[in-house]
């Protein structure tokens, strides 16, 4: 180490624009990401102000409407600079809170996934026992469960990252600080954090995908067995925006983040980290509420309250 310097800030590359093409995606990325913000935060809101959103399945969904907003946040706004500055710099310590806070919301969604099916999975298949068993203080416990092991299953990976020594080069082919290009920035052995990378992306998504998996296989075979077709069409209204989101996170993140070397496809990887960032959590308010008559119902009953309020 005695001749090297070491690195104090990276350069983010993303995409190459000109300044008519950078002002361009600057608006277009912009309005996605307040469109995001606020419909995640009218979710949270809708669900907290409406006694009809009162139950586990929209405690869940509030939670995991926040984890979307801190996704995004935490990576949005530094790439929205990066397309009107000509330094597209970051601080050593700001990339390390930006992936950090990025992987920790995005492990924690995974475990809401689970959570959130098993929700599904004891309202469909015990409607009975469903007050019993799915309680304030069960659901409060599954919350925290899902924040707490987001927080644990990145923490070695990141202590063993943060005594990484970086001594050039500096410049990171993506449009955030992701876990792949910044290790192969490091001026070390970086095999053991590879793999330890590795196994807690397999750890989390197969055991995750497992637990929602097993829980949809006990819906649906209970689903069919419903005599009426409305009441079919109704069991399936109530888990097929689950479902969509579901299939998104899994089918995106499996194909970025399981396999042992991360130095592969940097280009389809940045594709895949805007579906991932931007368009999904964009999407994820309509798929909610579009698809949810208490939802549509809450939030009309809001804005007509809202418009009294304003005529009064």
């Amino acid at each position: 180490m005695g001749n090297w310097t070491l690195v104090t800030e990276f350069i983010l590359v993303g995409i190459p624009t000109t300044r008519k093409l950078g002002g361009l995606l600057f608006l277009i990325f912009l309005l996605a990401y307040l469109m995001t913000v606020l419909g995640n935060t009218l979710i949270i809101t809708l669900i907290i102000v409406d006694y009809r959103l009162q139950s586990p399945m929209y405690f869940f969904l509030s939670n995991f409407s926040f984890s979307e907003i801190l996704t995004t946040t935490s990576a949005v706004p530094k790439m929205l600079s990066a397309f009107l500055s000509e330094k597209k710099s970051i601080s050593f310590g700001g990339c390390s809170a930006q992936s950090y806070f990025y992987f920790l919301s995005g492990c924690t969604e995974f475990i809401l996934f689970a959570v959130m099916s098993y929700d599904r999975y004891v309202a469909i298949c015990s409607p009975l026992q469903y007050p019993v068993i799915m309680t304030s203080s069960l659901c409060v416990r599954l919350v925290i469960l899902s924040w707490v092991g987001g927080f644990l299953l990145i923490l070695p990976s990141t202590v063993l990252k943060a005594g990484l020594p970086y001594c050039g080069p500096n410049v990171i082919d993506h449009f955030f600080c992701d876990s792949g290009p910044l290790l192969h920035l490091a001026c070390a052995d970086i095999r053991v954090i590879e793999l330890l990378d590795f196994l807690s992306s397999l750890v989390l998504l197969v055991s995750s995908l497992s637990l929602t998996m097993v829980s949809y296989v006990y819906i649906i075979s209970t689903i069919l067995k419903i005599p009426s077709g409305q009441g079919q069409r109704k069991a399936f209204a109530t888990c097929a925006s689950h479902f969509t989101v579901v299939c998104m996170g899994y089918g995106i993140s499996i194909f970025v983040y399981v396999h042992p070397s991360q130095k592969s496809s940097l280009r389809l990887n940045k594709i895949l980290f805007i579906l991932s960032s931007v368009i999904t959590p964009l999407l994820n308010p309509f798929i909610f509420s579009l698809r949810n008559e208490t939802m549509k119902d809450a939030l009309k009953d809001t804005l007509a309250k809202g418009g009294d309020f304003l005529k009064g």
